[in-house]
Parts: C-alpha cells; sequence; structure tokens
C-alpha cells in the first residue's frame, strides 16, 4: 500500500548521501555511473534517477544524456555586480498611508507548526493530516488513473466546479443544492476567500477562544480584527456571543461546532439554534468549518449547521483533504443568496478555477466501493489512537489528562499547570524527540492559560503514541513542568 512513500524515501536518503559527497567534487567532475550507485547504495536504477533528478533541480549535478552526470559549476555573480539592498522593502511592506485601525499582518507561524515535517526520529505529535498507513494511497491512484481516463479530463472545468462534484458536496451537507456550491481548492482556500467576501479591511471578525490558528492567519493577512469568544464544552457561549456582537457591531463569526479545533468540543444542540438566532438578529454571517465532518470516530453526528438555516446566515466550508491526502485539496463552499456570488467571484479573481483532472478524480474516489469502507478504516484507526494516547497520558501524566475526550476529529488539547512556559516545554519536547503545538497561537488575544495541543493523527499505532508521551513526560522533567 505505501510502495511508492517508501521509494520516496529511498531516493531522497540516496540525494542526501549524494549531497555530502558532492563537498568533495571539484566542479565538472564526474560521478560515478548509475550502475556503480545501484550497486553502491543496494537501491533500484529507478530510485538513483530519481535522486540524481532532485540533485539536478537544485542545480548540484549536470547530466549529459551518454556522458554521464556532473558537479555543476557554482554560478558566479557578473563582473562588477554590487550587493543586492532589499532593505527598502521593510518601509514599503508597513507603511500604512491611510492609517488602518488594522493593518495586514502576514504571520504564518501557527499554521507552519503545524505543515513542518519533523526531522527523521522526531514523533509527530505537531500534525493535522492523517499518517500514511490511514491515508487511502491504493484507491487515490485507483481514482487518479481512472480520472485521467475521463473524456475532456483535461479541459476547463465549470467556474463554480463540476456539477457532479457539487451535486455530492450538497448530498453530504443536506438541505441544499448544487448550484448553492462552489467548489474550492481545499478548505484553507475557502476559508479565505469567505473571509474576503464577508468582511471588510479593518472590521472585527469574532472567533471561538482557542480557535485554529490558520483563521487567525487568514484574518489578519486580510487587514480584519479577530474578536475571541470564550467557549466551553458544549461549544461557543451564546451569551458572550450576542455581547461580543453588540459591543463591537461585528458582521461575521467563524465557528467549528463539530470537533473543534483545538478544544474538540461540539456544539449542544440547544446553542445550534441560539447561535443562528443570535447572527441573524445581528444582521451577521455565521463561517462554518466543518472540517472533521469524516473524522468522526463515536457515533452519529449532528447535521452542519447549514442544513438548518433556510435564510442564508450560515456560510458553510468542508473539504476532502483531512479524510484522505495533504496533497488532494478539494473542497466546498456553500451558501443561500447573494453571498454565493460574491464567493465566486473572488475565487474567479484569485485562481479561475479548480484543476479539472483534481476534480475529476475526487468524484472518482467518493463514487468507489472503497470510499466507506475507507471512512470506516479511518473512524477505526483514529479511535484506536485516541486511546492509545489517553492510556499513555494516564500512566506517564495523568495531570495532563483531558476532562473532556472528544468523540472525533484528531487531537487533545492539554491544560498545562500555571506558570508554564509553553515554548520552552515545546522546545524541550523537541530535543526530547517530540513535537507539540504550543496553545499561545490558537488564541487571538491572551490566553486564560497555558495548553499544548496533542495530535494523534500522524502517528504509526500505539507503540509509536506510547514513546511519543514517554518522550513528553521527559520534556516536562527538563522543563519544569509538574502537578499543580
Amino acid at each position: 500500500m505505501n510502495n511508492g512513500s517508501s521509494a520516496a524515501s529511498s531516493s531522497a536518503s540516496v540525494a542526501e548521501a549524494l549531497r555530502e559527497q558532492l563537498k568533495r567534487y571539484s566542479p565538472g567532475e564526474k560521478l560515478p555511473s548509475s550502475r556503480v550507485l545501484v550497486e553502491r547504495f543496494g537501491v533500484s536504477p529507478v530510485t538513483v534517477s530519481r535522486a540524481l533528478a532532485a540533485l539536478a533541480a537544485e542545480g548540484l549535478v549536470v547530466t549529459r544524456p551518454g556522458a554521464g552526470t556532473y558537479a555543476a559549476r557554482p554560478v558566479e555573480p557578473p563582473a562588477g555586480a554590487r550587493a543586492a539592498d532589499t532593505s527598502w522593502q521593510q518601509i514599503a511592506l508597513s507603511a500604512d498611508p491611510a492609517g488602518d485601525a488594522a493593518p495586514r499582518v502576514v504571520d504564518a507561524s501557527g499554521v507552519t507548526a503545524t505543515l513542518a515535517v519533523p526531522a527523521p526520529g522526531v514523533i509527530a505529535f505537531n500534525a493535522g493530516y492523517l499518517h500514511p498507513a490511514l491515508q487511502p494511497e491504493q484507491a487515490l491512484a485507483a481514482a487518479l488513473a481512472r480520472a485521467a481516463r475521463r473524456p475532456g479530463a483535461w479541459e476547463r472545468p465549470p467556474l463554480e466546479g463540476l456539477t457532479a462534484l457539487r451535486s455530492w458536496f450538497a448530498r453530504e451537507a443536506g438541505g441544499v443544492t448544487a448550484a448553492q456550491v462552489l467548489i474550492t481548492a481545499g478548505g484553507q482556500a475557502a476559508l479565505t476567500t469567505a473571509l474576503r467576501a464577508l468582511a471588510a479591511p479593518g472590521s472585527p471578525l469574532l472567533v471561538e477562544s482557542p480557535t485554529y490558528p490558520g483563521a487567525l492567519a487568514v484574518a489578519r493577512a486580510a487587514g480584519l480584527r479577530p474578536v475571541p469568544v470564550p467557549l466551553d464544552a458544549d461549544g461557543v457561549r451564546p451569551d458572550l456571543l450576542a455581547d461580543a456582537f453588540a459591543a463591537t457591531g461585528a458582521r461575521v463569526f467563524f465557528c467549528q461546532p463539530l470537533f473543534q479545533n483545538p478544544t474538540g468540543a461540539v456544539l449542544s444542540t440547544e446553542r445550534r439554534r441560539q447561535v443562528l438566532d443570535i447572527a441573524r438578529a445581528a444582521g451577521a454571517f455565521v463561517v462554518e468549518d466543518d472540517f472533521a465532518r469524516r473524522l468522526g470516530h463515536g457515533g452519529p453526528l449532528p447535521p452542519p449547521l447549514v442544513a438548518d438555516d433556510p435564510d442564508g446566515t450560515v456560510v458553510h466550508l468542508t473539504s476532502l483533504t483531512k479524510p484522505t491526502s495533504p496533497s488532494l485539496r478539494v473542497g466546498a463552499l456553500i451558501a443561500r443568496g447573494p453571498v454565493l456570488e460574491r464567493l465566486r467571484a473572488i475565487q474567479v479573481v484569485d485562481s479561475f478555477f479548480v484543476p479539472r483532472p483534481l476534480q475529476e478524480a475526487a468524484l472518482e474516489l467518493v463514487g468507489a466501493p472503497a470510499w466507506p469502507r475507507h471512512l470506516r478504516a479511518v473512524a477505526t484507526g483514529l479511535r484506536e489512537r485516541r486511546d492509545a494516547l489517553l492510556t499513555a497520558l494516564h500512566r506517564d501524566l495523568p495531570h495532563l489528562v483531558p476532562a473532556q475526550v472528544p468523540h472525533g476529529g484528531y487531537q487533545l488539547w492539554l491544560r498545562l499547570p500555571d506558570g508554564t512556559d509553553e515554548t520552552a516545554l515545546a522546545a524541550a519536547a523537541l530535543r526530547a524527540g517530540v513535537a507539540v503545538a504550543p496553545g499561545r497561537p490558537y488564541f487571538a488575544a491572551e490566553a486564560p492559560a497555558p495548553y499544548v495541543r496533542v495530535s494523534f493523527a500522524d502517528t504509526s499505532g500505539a507503540d509509536e503514541l506510547a514513546e511519543g508521551v514517554r518522550r513528553l513526560a521527559a520534556a516536562c522533567a527538563e522543563a519544569g513542568v509538574g502537578q499543580s
């Protein structure tokens, strides 16, 4: 199932070894032949070819057909060329003659913390995607192959997306039609389009507290002012949401009602109606990020908010990326009323449309008999990993076991003792060989307490989770994080 991943790993290892060896080569010196490299590294000719192609793409080697591969000559600057001076950009990127109350801040650190690939040997408790063992690699490969053979697979798609794919997302959401669906390049692209469409630069954006750092990054990059609204075990607090609308005059509320990131909270049945009523009274939109809809592992799920909203208060976004692969970046925006045309216009201006082959592959995947089997396998795999993580925490870090255990999603939100330095703990954890996500980037304002988010999605199973918790316990001891 993972032969492709193994081959890629082997070629990367060969490429890394050759990078080191190239330091001893003179420019223009010939490397050993592919046959010699195959024997030296004990790999296939294809693996060696991939490694050399990677080095050529980096400009480290030059391949001459029929002659061999040579160490590249360094590119020399033109004679008399002066050193570049880009210091002027600091002024150009920061100066704001309009005096905007909410200047654009492009800070991706909270996002890159979960996207960064840990060094070899480091256990990824910071990741937001499924481990390769849980990804439907064979089904994806088959879907891509079938998609490539579809008539017109490389023709330009409709701007809104393929009708059949829009219909599928509409059926999944319930209560909407294909005409109310816009296909997007994944969930993050959908979120960016939605916030740009609904909120003007300088305006407030209500968000759950804590919330997904990627939403805060998008908001600040668009010049919006995130305003936190606290939540509890039943989701956002309606009383504080009403107060926030009244105090700020906000016209948009971003939320994750199902398996909220990072807390795992599910908006209760009573609060679902209250949230919609409060937003409607404020003349505001609710942006519903339904990212975890296909990551449940504990029973029936409530329908999306958009299914119970005939009046267009909810702008719903969802994606196929989380339950499949980071590279299947296909999602959807669902909305009723004139706002749909604005969403469509912004997406067209930004990126024209989602590539048709990717849409065709998504259709092939969700329409295949393997799709429901895959979702069941994901549910089982996530449940087993969650339980293994909890078992390890009870054994090695009992004071960090969360009171609220989610029955969906892929993370636990761990409250640390008061006074804990999250940054120091995360650094100690990385030295111990486990990557965790500090809690501070999940808050739009001052954090009420220290936290770390621990993900179990990108792990191989119980043994790796147990070892990761042991390493985290060692890091806690090093950082002086004890019980309080």
